[in-house]
């Protein structure tokens, strides 16, 4: 497969094909021209017509290839649906959408349920209708709600039943135009219930390929969300890159992932990569990682996609041989210290596929599977149709083994809809991550530190996650945490969250245990200055932790003001 780079195809709203939506809310709000990250189609898979509906294309096209008995979806509880239930649920449910609610092909439709085969209907339903999906996190209360809804402007909410009552809160209190309908409830007015007598046939909407598609919040691990708009043809380019040169599904794999559909992390591993392999999906919500190895032996899951956090309580219950069935394992979310990646190698020769994406990239981009051999400790080589480079603060490529901006150029890029913050994500065409990275002389990237979590104390630059990484590592300590704490002789501090193992005590002992350990491992500038204990640390539905948290504990009540 070629990686070389051609002519960047023209980027900007004046570069678009025609629409197919009436409803213009998506092309009207896309950022101008000049703040567009440049898009490459550099290799034979990436080469889409201008006519594309992604959601007709992963389903339409798997019924096709695999027949309509072939598994598609399963839960843990025993629902099962093959390619055949899932493209007759999802047509009934776009008929509901279409004659029912009068979608107009450019309506947004507002997606929230805990990870379902009738969420996957839903989310393929929308797209085959012309609609626009956005998908939120079951947790969002009704205040978190309110702001998605008044930026978005969805016209319909499909939302499981069990999780609605904050989204007629928000519709009561400002969006009386929604029109919220319940999933998988006992009333007549439920979605399923209104779908059962429409017939099973639907002619999706020929969409263009760059019509929107996605409307993909940002997993609020650095404060308030933004919007990224991603196309019919994105969807798709993130199985001709990840999906085919780095996961590579096969039709008898069983996949499971613990990351929210709401995260295009968990919609390319659960709905998007399967559909195009022909493998099945199994659906879980909200479980643990001891009970995640649990269900992977019994459930005989082939693929695992977690985060790192999980891989390492799954150690510290000693379950991982749990996962000795696994064919395929990847970590995403956080870098993966290298001695959990050691230890599943050396415990049950599987050699996890680190990667790093992002939500305005839709998916990863830089991975191990790209790589020619697994380097412990790197993050790997940017995948086929991607390429990346280590930018200092200038705007110009640094030397090997510099620290830097991580950024990227490839068919997918970053597109918020009407947010000022734009520029920050977007440089002279590329991609800028918001990570600290150095590549090596062989074309190695090694991940440092997001670049808000780097720490600069007394003229040093330290990164949070080693310093996670080595507090996580002592033997007292079940999860950590660190981040700058403002100090005003060394400019800021390493300051650690700590939840120690069941028995161990909270105590200055304890404290200088861990700083000695520390110091005993890293450089003894890196230990940390302050410690506390937590009972929890702040994470989103996939597990990344939300250090942004952890830093507005340190606020002054005028910095408070001054961020509301």
């Amino acid at each position: 497969m070629s990686t070389e780079t051609t002519a960047p195809a023209p980027t900007g709203p004046d570069s678009l094909s025609p629409s197919a939506y009436v409803d213009t809310f998506a092309r009207d709000n896309l950022p101008p021209a000049e703040l567009w990250p440049t898009l490459e189609f550099t290799t034979p898979e990436l080469q889409f017509p201008d006519r594309l509906n992604a959601g007709a294309e992963l389903l339409e096209r798997a019924v096709d290839r695999f027949g309509e008995d072939h598994p598609a979806l399963r839960t843990p509880d025993g629902i099962a649906w093959t390619l055949g239930d899932l493209r007759d649920h999802t047509h009934r449910i776009a008929r509901v959408l279409t004659e029912d609610l009068h979608l107009q092909p450019g309506n947004r439709v507002l997606l929230r349920s805990p990870n379902t085969p009738l969420a996957v209907a839903c989310w393929l339903a929308v797209l085959e209708a012309g609609g626009i999906a956005v998908v939120v996190m079951s947790a969002l209360r009704a205040r978190e709600l309110a702001p998605i809804v008044a930026k978005t402007r969805p016209s319909v909410a499909l939302v499981d039943h069990r999780v609605i009552d904050d989204v007629w809160t928000v519709r009561d209190e400002g969006a009386a135009d929604l029109v919220v309908v319940p999933v998988g409830g006992a009333g007549e007015d439920d979605l399923v219930s209104r779908a059962a007598g429409k017939p099973t046939d639907f002619v999706p909407v020929e969409t263009a390929a760059d019509d929107v598609a996605l409307l993909a919040p940002t997993s609020g691990s650095t404060g308030t969300p933004k919007f990224c708009m991603h196309f019919h043809r994105d969807v798709l380019a993130i199985d001709a890159t990840f999906g085919a040169a780095g996961l590579r599904l096969r039709s008898d794999d069983v996949v499971a992932c613990t990351a929210p559909f709401a995260f295009t992390f968990g919609l390319g591993m659960l709905v998007v990569f399967p559909l195009r392999a022909g493998a099945c999906a199994l659906l879980t919500d909200a479980v643990t990682p001891p009970a995640l190895a649990d269900l992977v032996e019994s459930e005989k899951v082939t693929v695992l996609a977690t985060a790192p956090t999980a891989y390492r309580q799954i150690i510290k219950a000693d379950k991982l041989r749990r996962l000795a069935g696994l064919r395929v394992a990847v970590s995403a979310g956080e870098h993966i210290p290298t001695g959990v990646w050691t230890r599943i190698r050396d415990e049950i020769g599987l050699e996890v596929i680190d990667g790093i994406g992002a939500t305005e990239l839709l998916h990863i981009f830089l991975t191990t599977a790209a790589a020619d051999a697994p380097r412990p400790g790197s993050t790997g080589r940017p995948l086929p149709g991607y390429r990346a480079a280590i930018l200092g603060d200038d705007g110009e490529p640094v030397p090997d083994g510099t620290p830097g901006r991580l950024a990227v150029i490839g068919p997918v890029g970053c597109r918020y809809l009407a947010d000022e913050r734009q520029f920050e994500r977007v440089e002279n065409g590329w991609n800028i991550t918001g990570d600290t990275f150095y590549r090596d002389e062989d074309g190695y990237y090694f991940y440092c530190a997001r670049t808000d979590s780097m720490i600069v104390s007394s003229g040093y630059n330290i990164g949070a996650p080693e310093v996670e990484a080595c507090i996580d590592s002592h033997s007292a300590v079940l999860d950590a945490a660190v981040v700058a704490e403002p100090d005003p002789d060394r400019g800021s501090i390493v300051s650690a969250f700590v939840v120690l193992r069941d028995g161990v005590p909270a105590t200055d002992e304890t404290v200088r245990s861990i700083q000695d350990h520390v110091k005993a491992e890293l450089a003894p500038y890196k230990y940390p200055r302050r410690i506390r204990f937590v009972d929890t640390l702040p994470r989103n539905s996939s597990g990344k932790l939300q250090h942004f948290k952890l830093r507005q504990s340190f606020e002054t009540p005028a910095d408070q003001e001054a961020r509301s």
